[in-house]
């Protein structure tokens, strides 16, 4: 029997803006925004529907309820939420257990759309974004962002993107990051040697399906795996930019943003688009810290296709001993970096949720300072939640991934 959910709506609560409830069918319970301390409400519906009906989580402190009497008075506050949207294209025939209705462009982006306001985020970084001209510019520019945004060599449409609140931050310094340029690192004729490692198969990212689309080939029909200039050949990109934050204007925050390449098989080719990142990190911080004669914040988001434990996420946090000290280092680290929900409350189960594979993959990152903290992380849902039951997307969640976010304290130098 396929595994798969209810062709109706299984979102058994969702958070829904007040001016939408309905005392005659919906029940409420109240909660405390981390952010502001008002209450919102938490809305059990009595009704089923047909349509996308995203939940809206909140976030939660990192210290407690009374957080705001203990933050810091010279500290402001910026939120940042990181999201695998799932790519229009990657859809088509890639969910045989999801209903139709969740995955009609029509319904879904509009779904994704209301889920991005509902943060209230000032950085969105999201990744498979690939209706950014048509779509996603204009409404996030109706919503108060502005945007940069790279998008994948060859074929491939969508791209990473990194959505700024106008009101919270300015725009400085831009770069982006294109992984095939690894290519032009390889010397002529070089083979492969024993450098590469392998990862167990299974459990560990989620696989292309068997009926897959055309755009996402094996690699083996892309040549000799052997080759490296084939082998680290896989149009990822990422983008990395400076902001001032418009309350605290002599401070720069880095954001950078990411997707790394998919297959398991080949985990040695993102654990070279890991450390490139990280390269490329470190000039640009260089870069920006002798333009602006400040030391940046940094914060690294996306979607990494690496699981906690694996040699890749060994690497992104190696250059923090609170978090690594079991952890072999690989080489000197040229940012070092902490995981947001492994430095607050442990990396949760799982960001990314079909049949075939649940598992965390995505990650927020940040540079740790004395002037940096992440003070609320935002919820995700546990492995026996309704609204993930039979994989995703669904009527619940938009997108195979799940949004995660964080909230940051900045002081001043």
């Amino acid at each position: 029997m396929k595994r798969g959910v209810s062709s109706l709506n299984p979102c058994a609560a969702s958070y829904i803006p007040l001016s939408k409830r309905n005392a005659n069918d919906r029940t409420f319970e109240t909660a405390k925004d981390s952010r502001s301390g008002n209450e919102s409400s938490r809305i059990v519906s009595n009704k089923m529907s047909t349509t996308p009906s995203p939940i809206y989580r909140g976030f939660i402190s990192v210290e407690g309820s009374d957080i705001n009497s203990r933050s810091r008075p010279d500290g402001i506050r910026f939120r940042l939420v990181s999201y695998n949207i799932l790519a229009r294209d990657y859809v088509r025939s890639s969910f045989p257990h999801s209903p139709s209705p969740c995955l009609r462009w029509e319904d879904r982006s509009q779904a994704i759309l209301s889920v991005l306001k509902n943060f209230g985020a000032d950085f969105l970084c999201l990744q498979e974004v690939d209706e950014y001209d048509s779509f996603y510019k204009g409404n996030m520019e109706s919503l108060g962002y502005s945007s940069i945004y790279v998008q994948r060599n060859g074929q491939k449409r969508d791209g990473c993107g990194i959505f700024y609140k106008q009101k919270s931050a300015e725009l400085v310094l831009e770069e982006k990051i294109e992984y095939n340029d690894l290519v032009n690192s390889i010397p002529d004729g070089q083979i492969l040697g024993d450098d590469k490692y392998d990862v167990p198969t299974s459990g560990n990212i989620r696989a292309e399906p068997e009926n897959g689309l055309e755009l996402k080939k094996a690699p083996k029909d892309r040549g000799d795996p052997n080759d490296p200039r084939v082998r680290l050949k896989h149009d990822c990109v990422g983008i990395m930019a400076a902001f001032k934050l418009k309350d605290l204007p002599d401070h720069v925050v880095i954001v950078a943003n990411t997707h790394l390449y998919w297959d398991p098989k080949w985990a040695d080719v993102k654990l070279d688009q890991a450390k490139y990142l990280l390269s490329r990190l470190a000039l640009f911080r260089t870069l920006v810290s002798n333009r602006l004669e400040c030391m940046p914040s940094v914060v690294v988001a996306g979607d990494f296709n690496s699981t906690p434990g694996d040699k890749v996420y060994q690497y992104l946090i190696s250059g923090n001993s609170q978090l690594a000290s079991a952890v072999e280092c690989l080489e000197d680290m040229p940012i070092p970096l902490c995981s947001v929900y492994a430095f607050t409350r442990g990396e949760p189960p799982f960001t990314n949720c079909t049949p075939g594979f649940t598992n965390t993959i995505d990650y927020i990152l940040f540079s740790p300072t004395d002037n940096i903290k992440p003070v609320s992380f935002l919820e995700l849902p546990d492995l026996n939640s309704s609204d993930v039951a039979g994989g995703l997307p669904n009527y619940c969640h938009p997108s195979d991934h799940l949004p995660i976010g964080a909230e940051f304290e900045i002081t001043r130098d």
